[in-house]
């Protein structure tokens, strides 16, 4: 078999042979030692930072620190200042993979990764998709993602979908219309497995329900789907699991590190432990025991061009009680620490908690595909969402009743019914939005 996807890698200067190599060798480290592994590779990443990068040297400052949890957490808007800036010695913005995060969080910013440390990033996507017998270089990829509209853009990510085989479908229209041409693809095309954003998968899902298809029985060469960037609710994941006929797959990644948590076939979220470091720090920033919810904060192992050590990627999560140093679990993911609702009573409440409270009752008949939640003032909330029929004065009172009982009473609500709803620049639906 032509290994197009291993050349095209290997083709921009990473070399992927080598990092697999590696990555082997990560693997193989036993559970008793693994502790004292991932210890000396924190270290080693520290020292080389300290020692050639500035702008990582200027934030740890000339203390000597003598333990872990005094290195600084780094967080966003730390990182929000020219590349050039931050590049450690050796490297330069033409030697590196340089990308941009999505500024999902409200924060975007220009990164860099070594190209060793980018290889074995992919060497890690590539095992932990072939725990569902993904092969990068043999199966075909149904991919939901945004895609730039810029001539020159768009044609550069058709090209980079072909190398890598996949067939992309643009998700900034997701209209009836557009979804029965998606089927058609799937119904001329022998795709292995979907992968993409979370929201677009479930609407084609809600198309497919609509219509009363299974998608494996249109297109049985199909294995498992992916879904990725926002968070995947359980009644979304059964609807999928029926609609599309095969497993559904969690994973959370960041762009600039790499997959974070991914679930395994036994249905954990297992995190990421060969090629990053993952703590739960309090507001303090002082580790909290598993079980505990706090905050993520990540340390990329093997990025030399670029230091993300403690990082705090502006997520809130809990580490499973039975995780071990060599296979920690993510027992949840509570959403993003800048999508915190902030009621009068001086409670603060993740955001997805309306989006959550409200989806199990609008969605219940199948006439809402899909709504975002933005708060206005700090009683105040607007709903967007996109329907078949406007929502009646019944549907409302059922919302603020169940909002009242899980949040707070004396909430002010208005909707907002739209054919289209705004996602970002990359296609991701912000679910919940404070404008405080």
């Amino acid at each position: 078999m032509f290994n197009l996807f291993h050349l095209s890698l290997k083709l921009n200067g990473f070399p992927i042979k080598k990092a697999q190599a590696n990555f082997n060798e990560i693997l193989n480290v036993s559970e008793g030692d693994y502790s004292k592994f991932i210890e000396l590779k924190r270290k080693e990443i520290v020292e080389f930072h300290l020692k050639n990068n500035l702008f990582y040297n200027k934030i740890v400052g000339t203390n000597i620190l003598e333990n872990w949890n005094e290195l600084p957490v780094l967080t966003k808007k730390d990182l929000q200042q020219p590349l050039k800036e931050r590049i450690s010695n050796g490297y330069s913005e033409k030697s590196v993979f340089v990308n941009k995060t999505s500024g999902s969080s409200g924060d975007p910013f220009v990164f860099a990764k070594d190209k060793e440390a980018h290889a074995i990033t992919w060497a890690s996507i590539i095992y932990r998709f072939g725990w569902y017998g993904v092969n990068f270089n043999k199966s075909y990829q149904a991919r939901f993602y945004g895609i730039p509209l810029d001539f020159m853009g768009y044609h550069k990510e058709r090209l980079k979908d072909f190398l890598s085989k996949r067939y992309r479908f643009p998700i900034f229209d997701l209209s009836d219309k557009k979804l029965e041409e998606v089927l058609k693809h799937f119904k001329a095309k022998k795709f292995d497995y979907i992968n993409g954003y979370t929201s677009s998968i479930v609407l084609f899902g809600k198309y497919l329900k609509s219509q009363n298809i299974i998608l494996k029985d249109v297109c049985p060469t199909l294995k498992v789907c992916m879904v990725t960037s926002e968070m995947l609710f359980e009644e979304d994941k059964i609807l999928l699991e029926k609609h599309l006929g095969i497993p559904i797959v969690n994973e959370y990644g960041a762009s600039e590190l790499d997959l974070i948590a991914f679930q395994n076939p036994k249905g954990e979220w297992q995190v990421n432990s060969e090629t990053l470091f993952v703590e739960i720090l309090d507001e303090n920033n002082q580790s909290v025991p598993n079980g505990m919810e706090g905050k993520i904060v990540i340390t990329s192992l093997y990025n030399k061009a670029h230091p993300f050590i403690r990082y705090e990627i502006g997520d809130i999560g809990v580490l499973d009680e039975n995780s071990t140093a060599k296979k920690p679990i993510l027992k949840k993911l509570i959403g993003r620490t800048s999508d915190l609702a902030i009621l009068p009573s001086g409670k603060k409440s993740p955001g997805l908690t309306f989006y959550y409270v409200t989806k199990s009752i609008i969605e219940d008949d199948g006439n809402v595909k899909e709504f975002i939640i933005r708060q206005t003032k700090i009683d105040s909330f607007e709903v967007d969402y996109v329907s078949e029929t406007e929502l009646n004065s019944k549907q409302i009172a059922e919302i603020e009743k169940a909002i009242a009982k899980y949040l707070e009473t004396g909430l002010h609500f208005t909707y907002h019914r739209k054919n289209v709803l705004e996602r970002t620049k990359r296609g991701k639906l912000k679910q919940f939005q404070s404008l405080l």
